[in-house]
């Protein structure tokens, strides 16, 4: 399970509208090739890692505007599962926190993820989206629309609202220290 957390110099609507722009994802995540949105909760993903394309598709299992975008990967060459999740600091200031668990599918995969260098490419990726959209006066975009777990493919239903399914990890603080950096993580956030 990997946990990290970064404050943004923006309102919470506009950092939430900004992360509902999959296909801007490129734009700061190392690694990711191509977002393709093809309907409200399932996106392709195209990622070239160490010189190894990948492909996978994403569901959203559960979004609440200003709050949470809940996914797992449905097909495709990559597992894995997470949450987002946004949190008003101020009138200007933003607390994304993610959470999400990966699944190392060969050795080179569970070296990597042994060594540390998800965590450290997530870490480098919640930068570079802080950047991306300080950078900015207003979101490239935004989608506003629910979408409930019971919904999903999966067709789970959380405890309440604010509680995320059991397909989904929950937010359980920070992340450890890393040390040094490493190749690109293969996966949305």
């Amino acid at each position: 399970m990997v946990h990290d957390t970064i404050e943004v110099t923006a309102p919470l609507r506009e950092v939430y509208d900004q992360w509902t722009q999959f296909e801007e994802f490129p734009r700061f995540m190392d690694g990711v090739e191509e977002v393709r949105q093809l309907d409200d909760r399932l996106c392709h993903w195209r990622t070239k890692v160490a010189g190894a394309t990948r492909e996978f598709d994403t569901e959203i299992v559960d979004q609440l505007p200003d709050e949470r975008i809940a996914w797992r990967t449905v097909g495709g060459d990559v597992k894995q599962k997470g949450v987002v999740t946004f949190e008003k600091v101020d009138e200007e200031h933003t607390r994304v926190r993610l959470s999400m668990e990966v699944e190392a599918s060969g050795v080179a995969d569970r070296a990597g993820k042994a060594m540390g260098f998800v965590e450290n490419r997530i870490e480098g990726d919640l930068h570079r989206f802080k950047d991306f959209i300080e950078e900015r006066d207003h979101a490239t975009g935004g989608w506003r629309g629910r979408i409930r777990p019971a919904e999903s493919a999966g067709g789970t239903t959380p405890a309440s609202p604010a509680t995320p399914t059991e397909d989904i990890p929950p937010y359980e603080g920070p992340p450890p220290p890393s040390a040094g950096a490493g190749p690109p993580y293969t996966g949305p956030m």
